[in-house]
């Protein structure tokens, strides 16, 4: 794999972003948002578009997009955590419907909203192709199709290609169709997240870094330097949600670790394919995920990194060899073209799981206290769905958005210690086995059908 730099790909190829000054001590805002990545971001912005006299103040631990934002696979896409049916069995089959219209409008509102702001976070898009590369993928392909159809889904959603269709896009060894949806953006996390800071404060945000907050409390968000109180405080902080009081079950921190290569050659991207930025995984059960970055590289994720007793965060976690050799695997094993190839640089990050795999976004008027977040890794388009609603829930607007099923949605409370721990780690080993049995038998995982209930989506 050679010697990979242990920082994200995505803070190297954008320009320095200017550090910003920590809180100087207390004071009065409209509204306080905690948390400077994506979500806190969408929110202010949405907030500032719909009234520029609010005063709002973001609060940031570290810098603007050190989580998740700054850390991702780059897939602006309409994936929701929460499958259809399950969005069914919550609020019915039209709110269902509606929230993945909303996802499909949200992918074009970012091209949009980043094009009118000039912020050059390299939005190509270009699509996801979810390969199928066993009979066994080849089977989940089509019951996924055919389950699209089934909710009316059609062919401009999702569609199923054929092998030689799915090759043209993808040069990956053992393609034997694949599915596509066109509903996918590629982009670069840390220039859309330094970017969408810069537009906030263009508006009248103010930002402040290195200031961690230890305590949301109705009207207050505490911190070492000094409080903010608002009227409204928003929780925006996802996969770190668990640090704050009272919050350790409310998600889990899932680690998801990344690699990139160098640039890769021309020839080199003819065998790969993906000519139109398209982002790509396959249908094995431990998710994988890619894209080609704008100068070339290969950019490539994936699940596997144990979950930490205690909802435990630490730096420490986002580097994983024995992750980061099997991604290394998995990637010249797709594409045998890319042995000897260097990886320049390898990292990781958390993300915030609920125990119901829904994400959520909901305001308490009572308490002035907002939130959104569980995305589940889906969270680069929705974070900005997410920050338009709470705009509109906050100023008290009654929109389409407001009404969506997953608005004041409260999932259930993770359990307790060490259960929790024993749980995911034992369900992430099964999602290892289930690949591992399909791989040998060529037939659907029958551990994958055991599990699959307790896993959540």
């Amino acid at each position: 794999m050679g010697c990979a730099l242990s920082r994200p790909l995505w803070r190297d190829t954008a320009p320095e972003a200017p550090a910003r000054a920590p809180l100087p001590g207390d004071r009065d805002a409209d509204v306080a948002i905690v948390g400077g990545g994506y979500t806190g971001l969408w929110t202010a912005y949405s907030l500032l578009v719909a009234d520029p006299t609010l005063r709002v103040v973001v609060l940031e631990a570290e810098q603007v997009g050190h989580g998740a934002s700054g850390r991702n696979g780059g897939w602006c896409s309409a994936l929701f955590p929460a499958s259809i049916a399950a969005l069914t069995a919550m609020a019915g089959r039209e709110a269902a419907l509606a929230q993945h219209r909303a996802m499909r409008e949200t992918v074009a509102e970012v091209g949009r909203t980043t094009a009118a702001e000039g912020i050059d976070c390299h939005y190509t898009r270009g699509g996801t192709l979810v390969a199928a590369r066993s009979r066994a993928q080849w089977a989940r392909a089509r019951a996924e199709v055919a389950e699209a159809r089934s909710w009316g889904r059609a062919e401009d959603d999702l569609r199923l290609l054929g092998a030689a269709e799915a090759s043209a896009v993808l040069g990956a060894r053992g393609v034997r169709g694949a599915t596509y949806t066109p509903d996918c953006a590629a982009i670069h996390p840390v220039r859309l997240v330094t970017g969408l800071a810069e537009a906030c404060e263009r508006r009248g945000v103010t930002i402040h870094e290195r200031t961690r907050v230890t305590a949301i409390e109705p009207g207050r968000a505490r911190t070492a330097h000094g409080d903010v109180r608002a009227e409204v405080v928003v929780r925006a902080t996802e996969g770190f949600t668990p640090l704050l009081p009272g919050l350790r079950r409310a998600v889990v921190p899932v680690y998801s670790l990344m690699i990139a290569t160098e640039p890769l050659p021309a020839q080199t991207w003819a065998e790969i394919g993906l000519a139109r930025r398209e982002t790509f995984s396959d249908h094995r059960h431990l998710v994988i995920y890619g894209q080609r970055t704008a100068d070339d590289r290969l950019a490539f994720g994936g699940r596997g990194a144990p979950y930490h007793l205690g909802s435990r965060v630490r730096p420490e976690f986002d580097h994983d060899e024995r992750v980061f050799a099997g991604l290394y695997a998995t990637l010249t094993s797709m594409f045998p073209v890319l042995a000897g190839t260097r990886v320049t640089h390898a990292w990781g990050g958390p993300l915030g799981i609920p125990r119901d795999w829904c994400a959520s976004v909901g305001f308490d008027r009572r308490t002035g206290l907002a939130w959104a977040g569980g995305y589940v890794g889906d969270g680069v388009a929705t974070t900005n769905l997410a920050g338009r609603t709470l705009a509109d829930l906050v100023l008290g607007r009654d929109t389409d958005l407001v009404r969506l099923p997953w608005v004041g949605h409260r999932s259930p409370a993770w359990e307790a210690e060490p259960l929790r721990w024993l749980g995911i780690n034992l369900g992430l080993r099964a999602t290892r086995l289930a690949d591992v049995e399909e791989a040998v038998t060529g037939r659907p995982s029958l551990v994958a059908r055991a599990t699959a209930p307790l896993l959540g989506g």
